[in-house]
C-alpha cells in the first residue's frame, strides 16, 4: 500500500524579507529559510509550501495582506506564468541594488579575497526591448493559465506559438506580447501564428514529434537588420514555400530570411543545415568602427547596447597601449579579441566551438584585423605551457568563461603564463568568486564593476581586474 505524504502546512502573515538568488526572495519561520518566487521584501503573505527540506523550504504566495513599497506593477500580461523577466515586480532601481549586493555577497562569502571598494552597478539604459535574439517553440499542446483550466471554456484551439513552461517540456505558453525585443519581432511572430491556423499548418507535438511547425528565431542589430529563421520539422516544400513567401511579402524590413528542416529529437540547429530563402545568409553587428558577421548559429551578446558598455569596461580595465600581447580565453566569436586590437600588438583567442572561431576569423579580415589569432579547441588542452612557449607570455589575459567558471588547469596556467594583469568577465559571480580565491596566491583585485545586461532578471554581470602582486 503506497504511503500517504503528510501535507506541507500554510503559513500565515510571513514577512519576506530579502532577495535570493535564481529570481526568489527569502522568508525566514524560526530556523527555516523559504524561497518564495513572485515577491518582494517587505511583502506580508500567506505561504503555501510547496518542497521542504531540513534547513530550507520552497513555498508559493496563496494570498498578500501587505504589499511591499518596493514594488511595482508588472507590465507584461504573461508575468508568473511564462518564466521569464521574474522581476519585474521590483522597480528598476530596486533590482540594481539586489544584483549590485549578489555580486558583493558572492565575492566576500565565496572569494574571501581583500576587495577594494565596488564601482556602482552599470544599469543598462534600455530596460524593454533590449535582446537581440528571440526564440519560439510552436505547439499543438497550449499551457493553460489557472483562470483558464478554472473556468467551464471548452478550448478547440490548443495551437501556441511561445515559450516552455519551466520544468515541462512539452507545454508552451502562447505569447500575445514579448517586451523583451523590438516591436517587429511580435508583429512577425503573430503574423506567422495568423499565417499557420488560416491554413491549418499543424503545430509541432513535442512528445509524439510530429506536425510541420517547430520553431522560429527572430534576430535584430542596431544597424536596423532583421534575421528570421523559421524550423520547420516536416518537409512540405510547398507549405513551406508559401509560409516563408507570405512572411517576405508581409515584412519587407527582413533581410535575412532563412529556414532549416530539423527531424532530430532536440531543438538545436548547430549541427543542422540552414538555407536562405530571400536576402543574404548574415546580418551585421556595429560596435564603435568594427562590424561583426552574425549568422544563424552565431553566438553575440544579447543586449547590444549593454555589450557595447561591457567591453568598453574591460578594455579600460586592461589598461592597453598598443604594445601588449593579450590572450582572450573563452573567446566565442572574437567580439572581445577583435574590439580590444587596435589597442594592443597582438591578441589570441582560444575557444572551444570551431564555428565560433571561424566566425571570430571572418570578423577579425572583416575589420582589416591583422594582428589577431584564433585557435579552437578545449581550453585546458590548448592553454598549456607549451602554448604558452611557443605564442608567448601574455601581457594581459582577459577571461569571459561560461557559467561554470574556470577549469583548476586553466588557472595553473594563467598563474604559470604569470600575466601583469587578468580582466575576469563573468556571468556567474559565484563561481568567478572561487576562481579569485584560486588566484589569490599571485594577484589582487583592483577593481570590481558589476552589469546589469538583463533588466527584469536575477542574472547579472561582473568585470573584475587583477594585478600581479609584487
Amino acid at each position: 500500500m503506497a504511503r500517504k505524504h503528510k501535507p506541507l502546512p500554510l503559513l500565515e502573515n510571513i514577512t519576506i524579507t530579502d532577495v535570493a538568488a535564481e529570481g526568489k526572495a527569502i522568508a525566514k519561520v524560526d530556523d527555516l529559510v523559504i524561497f518564495v518566487p513572485y515577491v518582494a521584501p517587505g511583502d506580508v503573505v500567506n505561504l503555501q509550501l510547496t518542497r521542504k527540506k531540513n534547513k530550507y523550504a520552497e513555498a508559493k504566495p496563496v494570498h498578500f495582506h501587505k504589499l511591499s513599497e518596493k514594488r511595482s506593477e508588472p507590465f507584461c500580461e504573461h508575468f508568473g506564468v511564462c518564466g521569464g523577466c521574474k522581476w519585474q515586480h521590483l522597480p528598476y532601481e530596486e533590482q540594481l541594488k539586489f544584483k549590485h549586493k549578489q555580486v558583493f555577497d558572492n565575492l566576500t562569502r565565496i572569494g574571501k579575497v581583500e576587495l577594494p571598494e565596488f564601482f556602482p552597478i552599470l544599469g543598462s539604459e534600455k530596460t524593454r526591448d533590449y535582446r537581440n535574439k528571440m526564440e519560439f517553440t510552436f505547439s499543438n499542446k497550449r499551457w493553460l493559465t489557472d483562470e483558464e483550466r478554472l473556468s467551464d471554456t471548452k478550448f478547440d484551439n490548443m495551437n501556441a506559438l511561445g515559450f516552455h513552461i519551466p520544468g515541462m517540456f512539452d507545454k508552451v505558453l502562447d505569447i500575445n506580447k514579448c517586451w523583451l525585443q523590438d516591436g517587429v519581432s511580435n508583429r512577425i511572430r503573430l503574423e506567422v501564428k495568423k499565417y499557420c491556423l488560416d491554413n491549418d499548418i499543424t503545430f509541432f507535438d513535442l512528445r509524439n514529434k510530429g506536425g510541420m511547425m517547430r520553431n522560429i528565431i527572430i534576430r535584430t542589430s542596431t544597424t536596423g537588420e532583421v534575421m528570421v529563421i523559421v524550423v520547420f520539422y516536416e518537409d512540405d516544400v510547398e507549405v513551406r514555400n508559401a509560409l516563408l513567401q507570405n512572411i517576405a511579402d508581409k515584412f519587407p524590413e527582413i533581410t535575412s530570411l532563412q529556414y532549416v528542416v530539423n527531424q532530430k529529437a532536440n531543438d538545436t540547429i548547430s549541427d543542422q543545415e540552414v538555407i536562405v530563402f530571400k536576402g543574404s545568409d548574415c546580418i551585421f553587428e556595429a560596435m564603435e568602427d568594427l562590424k561583426f558577421k552574425i549568422s544563424p548559429k552565431s553566438f553575440y551578446q544579447t543586449n547590444s547596447e549593454q555589450a557595447y558598455n561591457l567591453y568598453s569596461i574591460a578594455r579600460n580595465f586592461a589598461g592597453l597601449t598598443g604594445n601588449e600581447l593579450v590572450y582572450d580565453l573563452y573567446t566565442g566569436t572574437g567580439t572581445i579579441a577583435n574590439f580590444v586590437a587596435h589597442q594592443s600588438k597582438q591578441v589570441i583567442g582560444i575557444e572551444y566551438v570551431p564555428d565560433a572561431i571561424e566566425d571570430a576569423k571572418i570578423n577579425a579580415k572583416l575589420n582589416n584585423l591583422d594582428n589577431t589569432l584564433f585557435f579552437a579547441g578545449d581550453m585546458k588542452d590548448i592553454l598549456n605551457e607549451d602554448f604558452i612557449h611557443q605564442y608567448g607570455r601574455p601581457d594581459v589575459i582577459i577571461t569571459d568563461p561560461p557559467r561554470a567558471g574556470m577549469h583548476d588547469d586553466v588557472v595553473k596556467t594563467i598563474l604559470f603564463a604569470a600575466p601583469k594583469r587578468i580582466v575576469y568577465v563573468s556571468c556567474n559571480p559565484a563561481t568567478q568568486a572561487r576562481d579569485l580565491s584560486l588566484l589569490d596566491e599571485a594577484y589582487r583585485v583592483v577593481k570590481v564593476q558589476p552589469v546589469d545586461m538583463f533588466p527584469h532578471t536575477h542574472h547579472v554581470e561582473n568585470v573584475v581586474l587583477l594585478e600581479k602582486r609584487s
